[in-house]
């Protein structure tokens, strides 16, 4: 019965010992019991549940680490890309559509720049209002200050940078040329209209409006060219 009784006293010290984390790996026994039951108690080795239940239910610390983001990330930069690739084609179609109107009147502005420029004097080599025209100077003022559209210095290389145009499809813009000296290119003048053209004619003349009829001017015609710059207008 004492033996039972002993053996109860233990268990129960054993479960103190579990919950309590600062009880010692050995159990001191209570002070009244005699030499056989102390040396029961402290050779009895502690059992500690709860220790063992803590340590088996500590998770894996790989498990706690956060996925890679990686695929995120890249999906993100997809959606940025696709972003700017949106916002240029948007400003692309607005650029097409700006250029399209300005294209339209682009004829017309020249012309009617053109025009303004009647009456000043014939000068070889000239480039300028203020010192006045020789014919491809007169022509390249008028597309650079007009459309801004950079042409060759001289009609020889106008005429090689245009594309050709048939007579009945020449259009207000195009360039008309002439061998008025043996076999080269040596004059040239800008389409208005009807047949009609302005060009700076030779010296001692002014700038001037001409018709391709004209005996002289059907006689020396070599055809017409139209600039790449408003080759789609």
């Amino acid at each position: 019965m004492r033996l039972k009784r002993l053996t109860a006293l233990a268990l129960a010290s054993c479960c103190i010992a579990a919950v309590t984390p600062a009880i010692a790996d050995t159990v001191t026994a209570p002070q009244g019991l005699d030499q056989s039951a102390t040396l029961l108690l402290t050779d009895l080795p502690v059992f500690a549940p709860a220790t063992a239940l803590a340590q088996s239910a500590v998770p894996d610390a790989s498990s706690l680490i956060a996925p890679p983001k990686a695929a995120t990330t890249q999906v993100a930069s997809n959606d940025d890309t696709s972003a700017d690739d949106d916002d240029d084609s948007l400003v692309a179609a607005a650029t097409d559509k700006l250029a399209g109107h300005v294209d339209g009147h682009a004829r017309e502005a020249l012309l009617a720049f053109a025009m303004k420029l009647r009456d000043i004097r014939y000068h070889r080599g000239g480039r300028a209002p203020s010192t006045g025209f020789d014919c491809s100077g007169f022509v390249r003022y008028v597309f650079m200050h007009s459309i801004g559209l950079d042409l060759p210095t001289n009609s020889a290389s106008q005429f090689l940078a245009g594309l050709k145009v048939k007579r009945n499809e020449m259009k207000t813009g195009d360039l008309v040329f002439f061998r008025t000296r043996g076999k080269a290119i040596s004059h040239v003048g800008i389409y208005i209209d009807n047949g009609q053209f302005i060009h700076s004619p030779s010296a001692g003349k002014t700038v001037r409006v001409d018709s391709l009829n004209e005996a002289y001017w059907a006689k020396h015609f070599v055809g017409a060219k139209r600039p790449e710059g408003i080759a789609k207008i």
